[in-house]
């Protein structure tokens, strides 16, 4: 019985940790990607004019594939119990559970949307004597009217720094 559990137990840490992956967190301001790193970007100081609530529409795609082949892996895993204790035992139970379980397992899996909605902040600034706005992935106490940095990585890419913290939340012991 304990042979049995084991790739079942596996299977879910696997479906577990596939639910961890927060879409939309590698683009926030503080994220930078390897080839940013330890290279020189243009910085300037502006001032932010207003803070607001937005919502971003980030790329899910590799949740949504990694759903479909657990949701497949463990459908056929099930399938092929439930086939192998149908009837007779035979091979062929097992076989058509392991490929209906397999496809009923993906297709459970492709209710994972492809795109998601994410927290993100509409901020209006001034630089120089223009007003602009960038809207970002973020949370509205990470920033505030005020001071701010700017880094452009690209000629159309500018990230506005966080100039403020979030309340810690306590933890329960």
């Amino acid at each position: 019985m304990k042979n049995r559990l084991l790739p079942i137990g596996t299977i879910c840490t696997a479906i577990a940790l596939a639910g961890c992956q927060t879409p939309g967190a590698d683009l926030a301001a503080n994220v930078y990607q390897a080839g940013q790193v330890n290279s020189p970007q243009a910085a300037k100081v502006i001032t932010i004019l207003a803070v607001m609530p937005a919502k971003v529409e980030v790329d899910n795609s590799q949740s949504q594939k990694t759903a479909q082949l657990v949701g497949g892996i463990l459908g056929a895993a099930l399938g092929a119990a439930i086939g192998n204790n149908v009837g007779s035992h035979s091979p062929g139970n097992s076989a058509l559970g392991v490929v209906a379980g397999g496809v009923v397992g993906a297709g459970a899996g492709s209710l994972e949307p492809g795109k998601v909605l994410v927290a993100g902040v509409s901020i209006t600034y001034q630089d120089g004597g223009r007003t602009l706005n960038s809207a970002q992935v973020g949370k509205l106490c990470q920033f505030t009217p005020g001071k701010a940095v700017m880094i452009s990585t690209s000629p159309m890419n500018t990230r506005i720094q966080p100039n403020a913290t979030c309340p810690k939340v306590a933890t329960k012991l």
